[in-house]
């Protein structure tokens, strides 16, 4: 019993520290009843431009940040990139390998990939760019419609499917907002899905169960 109640308690501390409300319809609701959505950019070489090309980059970012009515989080995960599937795959290509010539290549090509790995570790980079939308930060909304709104945060969470819809239509707009001007830059951006969001949120607290613990995709769950 003690070793329970522990355990409870253990999980309600967890909870407390997490925003999120709840994940739904490719949107992100926070405790406080705001909206996020994250979108999964490209990334340009922006060294190996010419200088013409740099200049362009940097006044086309600047003209889209400062065409924006809204704040912008971006963020940069890196995370160690395994090669390990890969390189059991090339190995059984080798011992597969009948043609004397195609499996000497492939065991030169092992061994510099383990000399590559023995240099440094091999990272993986993904770029996000999160897009808020705030109801209370809507002009069109009278002083008292948002004081009641602000001192009953459990209402914003618990939204009706017909306010939820209001306020995720201001939040595409500004989405698309967004992908334009990345794009004016060069930058290729896209929405993440429910499943992509989940698992993305599920990778960053748990970056050490996630490599091996993998989540089923929500579309195969079913509730008896």
């Amino acid at each position: 019993m003690p070793n329970k109640l522990a355990k409870n308690k253990i999980t309600n501390s967890t909870q407390q520290y997490l925003d999120i409300a709840e994940i739904r319809d490719n949107i992100v609701v926070m405790n406080d009843g705001t909206l996020r959505a994250v979108l999964l950019a490209s990334s340009i070489n922006f060294a190996l431009k010419s200088e013409d090309e740099q200049n362009a980059i940097i006044m086309s970012y600047v003209s889209f940040l400062n065409n924006l009515s809204f704040s912008l989080q971006i963020v940069i995960q890196s995370r160690e990139f395994s090669i390990d599937n890969y390189f059991n795959i090339l190995k059984q290509k080798e011992k597969e390998q009948t043609n004397e010539l195609l499996k000497i290549q492939i065991a030169e090509y092992l061994q510099y990939i383990n000399e590559l790995i023995s240099l440094g570790k091999i990272m993986n980079k993904k770029f996000y760019v999160i897009v808020p939308y705030n109801p209370m930060s809507d002009k069109q909304k009278g002083f008292f419609s948002k004081l009641f709104e602000a001192f009953k945060p459990i209402t914003l969470v618990k939204m009706k499917e017909e306010k939820f819809l209001q306020r995720r239509i201001e939040l595409d707009k500004r989405m698309e907002n967004v992908i334009s001007g990345l794009a004016s830059v060069g930058i290729n951006s896209v929405a993440l899905d429910t499943q992509s969001l989940i698992e993305l949120f599920y990778n960053s607290y748990n970056p050490e169960t996630s490599v091996n613990q993998k989540l089923t995709d929500i579309n195969q769950l079913s509730i008896n």
